[in-house]
Formats: C-alpha cells, structure tokens, sequence
C-alpha cells in the first residue's frame, strides 16, 4: 500500500513537470506568433491549453485524493499541499500564453506590436520561457539553488517590463492608443508568467524545508 502511495506522489511530481514544459512551449510558441505574426501558430496555442487544463485537474483530484486517503504528514504533507499550488500557477501560465496568442490572432494580419517594442518582447519571451524550464527542473531534480537563482531572472523580465511603460509614456509615442493597450497588456501578461514560475521555484524551497520565501502578490 506504502509503494503504491510513494508511486502516486512521485507520478505527481512528473505529471507537474510535463506541465510546466507544455506551458514553456506554450509561451515560445505565442512569443513566435506575436514575433512574425503567424496566426496558424498562435491559434495552435490556444487548441493546446485545454491539454494543460485537462493534466492540471487530474493533477489536483490526485493530490485531493492523497490527502483525504492517505492523511500525509511533515514533508509528504508539503509535497501534496505544493502540488496543488504547483498545478494552479502552470494552469496560470498556460493561460497567460493563450492571452498573448490570442492578442497575435486578434491583430492578423499585421503584428500586433510597434517596431520599438519587438526587442523588448523578445527578450522578455525568452527569459519567461527559461524561467518555465527552469522550474521544471527543480520540479524534477529538487534543486534548492537552482529555485533561488530564478529571482535574478525574473528581476530581468520586470526591468523590461518597466522599460515597456517608459516607451508608452513618452511623448514620441506615435502608434495609437489601440497599440498602447495591446503593449501594456502583453508586458503584463510576460510579466505575471515569469512570476508564477519563480511561484513554483519557491514551492520546491517550501516543499523541502518548510519555509517558505518572501514573493510578489500573483494575480
């Protein structure tokens, strides 16, 4: 009954981590769309959540499971309590990458962002994106220090971020107030799936230490 038990839970860790690599692709995939304006890429990205949506709550109905039959304690009690958190932050992802795809397939056939804004959304698509991988790596392997350095990271995405609202800001903004939304709510929407995977990495710290690190409040 014990093996069984470790096998449930350790199923789980792998069903999060295939979670979180779906919801990186997600983000590189609608990062492209956004990029080159590829409407047959960003509607694949949108086809694809429901995937993540469908493994998420399995993902959660295994762990409710886990506690209401096997009354877990001290670390395998952490490592259900993560997992549900865990599951609901790389839901979060995945539906932040379909609001970026779904702005791409909005504004086809032009690219929904301005020529001055490309470089900022390249560099913040694939920092987020490195940052999903990341945590899934500490998803699979426990990598305590490997979790504390997705701050550093993440620090680089919102510096972007904040750029972003300079350039809306500026009184040379010349493309539209139509565009200035679309920037603003696609920096957001980078900015918050960086967040929840640096989520994620301090769930991996809680689940084998039992504390937990100061963050950002997550929307």
């Amino acid at each position: 009954m014990r093996t069984a038990y470790h096998q449930q839970l350790s199923g789980l860790g792998a069903r999060l981590a295939e979670m979180c690599g779906l919801a990186a692709k997600a983000l590189d995939d609608a990062t492209r769309a956004l990029l080159e304006a590829d409407l047959s890429l960003a509607e694949q990205v949108i086809a694809e959540h429901e995937h993540i949506a469908v493994m998420g709550r399995q993902a959660e109905d295994t762990a409710l499971k886990l506690l209401a039959l096997q009354q877990p304690v001290a670390g395998d009690l952490r490592t259900v309590v993560s997992a549900i958190h865990v599951g609901a932050d790389i839901e979060r992802m995945g539906a932040l990458a379909v609001h970026v795809a779904s702005i791409s397939r909005l504004r086809h056939p032009d690219c929904a962002l301005p020529d001055d804004v490309r470089a900022s959304f390249t560099e913040m698509g694939t920092r987020a994106v490195l940052l999903a991988r990341i945590a899934r790596e500490v998803l699979l392997s426990g990598d305590l220090e490997k979790a504390s350095q997705m701050h550093d990271l993440d620090d680089a995405v919102d510096a972007e971020h904040r750029h972003l609202f300079t350039l809306l800001i500026d009184h040379k903004w010349q493309d539209g107030v139509c565009s200035a939304v679309d920037v603003a709510l696609l920096g957001r929407y980078y900015e918050r799936f960086a967040d929840h995977a640096v989520e994620i990495g301090r769930r991996v710290v809680f689940e084998a230490t039992g504390g937990l690190p100061d963050s950002k409040q997550l929307a």
